[in-house]
């Protein structure tokens, strides 16, 4: 069953309209509806706030501010990792960041919320706000460690030396904007009080992470926390922790003794979930002539906010990705009054990428190189950093193999060299890196009387296809079909896992499912070669076949079922787990990533600037493919992720407010069906048996990695025109369009 292109088991459910999202629970009974209030200013204090018309409105039970909200616990820095961390809300009358919440309205329905809630007069003393990144570069900083715990700098060789004395060189900034994750369903939650449990519906990647995070900030015991979340409408790094309102539900609904549902707008996402940084990066590459790397340096400057610091690994996306033995990467932070950085689909990779690979373009330009043999002139033997072997490294393979299905041979290698009437075409490639993780995860998988197979665990399904991987695995381990396995996700109660994030949640979860199943089959035999009325007793485990809902050793055979209801009348059950990958030896011992190559093409409208997107190829190396069907659609999605990156996704701070002008889907551009055009995604085979006894890899970020640098580096070789302030929009590219006749000059913008 695993590597198969099943169908997604949810699916039903799902164009049926009968999976149930955290704002759609309805046994509670009615519930009431709650407002979030945003301040109107970036910095400063609350001088006053009258909520008297608000509370004498119809259908008005609370409105809750700074001064009368519960005590809360702090955010614990000892904490290692955010998530975990209490998130408390209304705890001063300081504001941090423009729409920071002010207070809460709790109605009887949404509209009289939200009629109330303009209501609330609120006062402010504004305080000087940092809202412009590149005014404030003389309070930069550097962080302790960057995200995923990473050191913050690495330095191998002598890079001022190799550089200084490299035949051809780069030295080019890149910047690229806020962007945010945007997904489909918006962050919401609706508590239920029981008792003096709390029930929490909420959109949430993370089960563990809520439940300690909700239960650190109510400061409650965790075992009173209640989290329940079997379908999430999209993450993207946005609901690896909870937010203001899940925090405020929790808090209302302890104070009125009745059910509150909160959700954010989507203008309140813009504000209240975290940012990708925006980032200015300088990219040195020092080369031979014959396009042997020496040096290689990649510095990155992003916002944090002061008072939430967050350290994109942007700069470690270079660390083992090419040879070169002069080395620096490093990350400084300029702290802003703004939304906290926060994890966005492929942090580190995907803004580092864009300019990684872009100066790798310009190189081989320079050069008068093809990008893809520059490359792999480039391929390294061991991690260049930490001098570690790879566990299994395919990127040539997939330069290659990219390059051939793609025609890369008819590309020109004159920019702005091929005209299809108004239209300049081009042709840009690139790399993608992305490394892989492993988490503490926990699945237990029971064998009932009747041989239906239960999997169970916190693990989350964001759209990915978790009920169905999970499916493929349990059927594969135990020889049932997948109509015969039932997966249960997304509940406190389950085993824990760290969820659905950074590519490792199908990998973490199929691997400790795996495990459970083995464990599993070995109890089962040891029951039926025990058991006298068996077929099977006596007979050498050895030869046991699993497979059509029996066991089979030689010519003697036993359905499942029947083992267990003579035997296990109640069921029986096993537990697989992964570790973290600190204490795994393998991410010690090897360098465990996996690898694709991008190839784009565009059309450029000569008069307009236009740009359109053609065609796009990915291929990628990502060990063994758990879902032929669904890891194609990953990759695909973060494709298309890639292209918006480079063309349209851009948040852009009024520098008077701190707030983000374009903060709905009609302004903060997301690429639409109109926009991507034929697009394909292709994974060869493989097998890390580094990774995990399965040999997969993670896949979901995979696919954005590199994706924009394709689409860039081919609309400077149709155009001769390099932007290298993202996005690449018309008019960074109209002022430098070639003239209608003689039409091969080159700019730069």
């Amino acid at each position: 069953m695993i590597g198969q292109a099943l169908n997604r088991v949810d699916g039903p459910l799902k164009v049926a309209g009968r999976a149930t999202y955290a704002y759609e629970y309805g046994e509670a009974g009615r519930p009431l509806y709650g407002v979030i209030v945003g301040a109107t200013i970036g910095k400063g204090r609350i001088t006053r706030i009258d909520t008297e018309d608000a509370e004498r409105a119809g259908g008005v039970h609370m409105v809750m501010t700074h001064h009368n909200a519960p005590e809360q616990g702090p955010r614990d820095e000892s904490v290692s990792l955010e998530y975990w961390r209490a998130q408390p809300v209304l705890t001063s009358p300081d504001i941090h960041y423009y729409g920071e919440p002010v207070a809460l309205v709790v109605a009887g329905t949404f509209e009289q919320a939200r009629a109330a809630a303009d209501l609330v007069d609120v006062e402010y003393a504004t305080g000087r706000g940092r809202f412009d990144f590149a005014a404030e570069d003389d309070e930069t900083y550097i962080p302790k460690v960057v995200n995923a715990g990473l050191p913050t700098d690495t330095a191998v060789g002598d890079f001022d030396a190799g550089f200084d004395t490299a035949a051809v060189r780069v030295d080019q900034l890149y910047t690229t904007p806020y962007e945010l994750s945007m997904p489909m369903e918006p962050h919401a939650c609706l508590v239920e009080p029981r008792g003096e449990d709390l029930v929490v519906h909420v959109s949430s990647q993370i089960v563990d992470a809520a439940r300690t995070s909700v239960a650190a900030t109510l400061r409650v015991d965790p075992a009173r926390i209640h989290i329940v979340t079997p379908f999430v409408g999209g993450g993207f790094g946005s609901k690896l922790g909870i937010h203001a309102e899940t925090i405020l539900a929790a808090l209302a609904a302890r104070a009125l003794a009745q059910p509150v549902k909160v959700a954010l707008t989507r203008q309140q996402v813009f504000q209240l979930v975290g940012v990708r940084p925006t980032s200015s990066q300088r990219v040195r590459l020092g080369a031979g002539r014959d396009g042997q790397l020496a040096a290689i340096a990649h510095d990155v400057t992003m916002h944090t906010n002061p008072d939430l610091e967050f350290a994109e690994q942007t700069a470690a996306t270079t660390r083992s990705l090419y040879a070169a033995p002069h080395r620096l990467t490093s990350h400084r932070l300029t702290p802003l009054d703004l939304p906290r950085g926060s994890d966005v689909r492929a942090p580190g990779e995907a803004p580092g990428l864009l300019a990684v690979e872009s100066a790798m373009d310009e190189l081989a330009h320079a050069l008068g190189m093809d990008p893809v043999e520059l490359r792999i002139r480039n391929e390294p033997t061991v991690d260049p950093e930490r001098d570690v072997p790879y566990s299994d490294r395919h990127l040539v393979d997939c330069l290659r193999e990219g390059a051939r299905r793609f025609g890369w041979e008819q590309r020109s290698a004159t920019p702005a060299g091929v005209r299809e009437g108004r239209w300049l075409v081009g042709y840009g490639m690139s790399a993608a890196i992305r490394g892989h993780f492993q988490g503490p995860t926990s699945v237990r998988v029971r064998l009932e009387a009747d041989g239906t197979a239960v999997v169970q665990t916190d693990m989350t399904d964001i759209g990915t296809g978790t009920y169905t991987v999970l499916t493929q695995v349990a059927a594969d381990g135990l020889g049932l079909p997948p109509e015969r396995v039932r997966i249960e996700l997304g509940r406190s109660g389950l085993p824990a896992s760290w969820g659905s994030g950074g590519s490792w949640g199908a990998a973490n979860s199929s691997t400790a499912a795996h495990r459970a199943c083995a464990a599993l089959r070995e109890e089962l035999l040891v029951t039926a070669r025990g058991d006298a009325r068996s077929p099977l007793h006596g007979l050498d485990p050895a030869d046991a076949v699993f497979a059509e809902g029996s066991v089979r050793i030689g010519g003697a055979s036993q359905a499942l079922s029947e083992i267990v209801a003579g035997n296990h009348p109640d069921g029986i059950e096993a537990e697989g787990q992964t570790l973290f990958m600190g204490d795994d030896p393998n991410y010690a011992a090897y360098s465990i990533h996996t690898y694709g190559a991008h190839f784009a093409e565009v059309g450029v409208d000569a008069d307009t600037a236009e740009i359109r997107l053609r065609r796009m190829l990915g291929v990628f190396s990502v060990g063994r493919v758990l879902n032929a069907k669904t890891a194609r659609s990953q990759l695909i999605g973060g494709m298309i992720w890639g292209a918006g990156a480079a063309l349209e996704e851009e948040a852009v701070v009024d520098l008077r407010s701190g707030a983000f002008v374009n903060r709905d889907l009609a302004q903060y551009l997301v690429p639409v069906h109109a926009d991507i055009p034929e697009i394909d995604a292709v994974v060869l085979d493989g097998y890390d048996d580094k990774a995990n006894p399965l040999g997969a890899k993670g896949v979901g970020e995979l696919g954005i990695c590199g994706a924009g640098a394709a689409v860039a580096n081919a609309v400077f070789n149709a155009t001769g025109i390099r932007v290298r302030d993202f996005p690449i929009t018309l008019e960074k590219v109209l002022p430098g369009l070639p003239p209608m006749e003689g039409w091969s000059q080159e700019g730069t913008t």
